[in-house]
């Protein structure tokens, strides 16, 4: 997972993968049946691994804006982790780009989820009067999913946790406009 990461999915070669499992390329066609097949499996890892980092509290979160709050922060403490590759390996991948569109659809699905849960949240708060109905609730996860993405490209890029959590504070300072809600 953490090859494919760092170095996306066409640099990574069967020799470097079998040499960081320890196995033969038989065995890695044995176990996944294709290098396809074992990226789609890094990229389900990954978000079992990583995302209930930063989406933990996001469900429970009281209010809409502190769900979108609690997402951007633990995003600015995940995403330029020290000894990890950095940024999001969904955010930064670009397989489906190279020509590979049985990973492509996996890739655009993986980064719909995110707009989806901001979306459906948002919903959410205008259907409990949280938000008025005159919010436009997905363009505003629009909004904060591309400022969270723009926070992996950053961290990839050498961003450091005090400089993202300067972005989420900044995204979040628009909460007010876009929604119509004070905070």
């Amino acid at each position: 997972m953490e090859l494919f990461w760092s170095k996306g999915y066409t640099a990574t070669s069967i020799a470097e993968l079998c040499a960081v499992m320890g196995i033969n390329s038989p065995s890695l066609y044995a176990a996944f049946g294709s290098k396809e097949a074992l990226y789609a499996a890094a990229l389900k890892q990954y978000g079992e691994t990583y995302g209930p980092f930063i989406w933990g509290g996001f469900p429970t979160a009281p209010t809409a804006h502190d769900a979108i709050e609690e997402l951007l922060f633990k995003s600015a403490d995940v995403l330029p982790r020290p000894g990890k590759p950095l940024g999001c390996m969904v955010t930064l991948a670009s397989a489906g780009d190279e020509g590979h569109a049985e990973l492509k659809a996996i890739i655009v699905a993986r980064r719909a989820e995110t707009l989806q849960r901001i979306h459906e949240r948002l919903e959410r708060a205008v259907a409990e009067g949280e938000l008025s109905r005159s919010v436009e609730p997905l363009s505003i996860a629009r909004f904060y999913a591309g400022v969270q993405q723009a926070m992996s490209i950053h961290a990839r890029d050498g961003a450091t946790r005090e400089d993202l959590r300067a972005t989420a504070r900044l995204a979040m300072k628009a909460w007010p406009t876009l929604t119509g809600a004070s905070r």
